[in-house]
């Protein structure tokens, strides 16, 4: 089967990348790195020729309201479109776990709009909505350390990042 990872090559997609290729599948990782962009439509459709399945884990480069609402509206309606005109069988697309309760965020918005899209498109779907990968745990703490004068991460997460062996506790 043929697979196009759209952001195949970010920390998620290798995995997936690399976890399709382990069970014998042509893949594709897609990423404007490899010459394949959804915001400007570069090299979507030879990518997408004889396709089965997208699996469409690409996020946005800005998380600012407006911007990460263009990037999913762009890269979702042309991503799309060229899936259509490739007869691509189904789409597969990351989401988040109460995406339609967390209206208030402007990247919460952006990523309903991605799905909507999907909905309308026509073409067969996958909605999967997860929640926080344990991958991006380091990066969280680093980040509530930055704004923290206690410099260490909430007590909540010790018991994990202990788990996880994290070596700044």
């Amino acid at each position: 089967m043929k697979i196009v990872v759209i952001g195949g090559t970010g920390l998620i997609g290798t995995k997936v990348v690399g976890k399709l290729r382990s069970r014998g599948h042509q893949v594709i990782a897609a990423s404007p790195n490899t010459g394949i962009n959804t915001l400007t439509g570069e090299g979507l459709a030879e990518a997408l020729n004889n396709t089965d399945v997208v699996v469409d884990l690409a996020n946005s480069p800005s998380f600012e309201d407006k911007a990460v609402l263009e990037f999913f509206k762009t890269a979702g309606h042309n991503l799309l479109a060229a899936e259509i005109k490739a007869g691509v069988k189904h789409h597969v697309a990351l989401s988040i776990v109460g995406v339609l309760l967390m209206q208030d965020s402007g990247y919460m918005r952006a990523k309903k709009a991605q799905e909507d899209l999907i909905l309308q498109s026509g073409v067969p779907y996958t909605i999967v909505r997860s929640t926080q990968f344990l991958e991006f745990i380091k990066g969280i703490a680093d980040q509530a350390r930055m704004f923290s004068s206690n410099r260490s991460p909430p007590k909540m997460w010790r018991p994990l990042l202990q788990r996880l062996r994290w070596p700044r506790l």
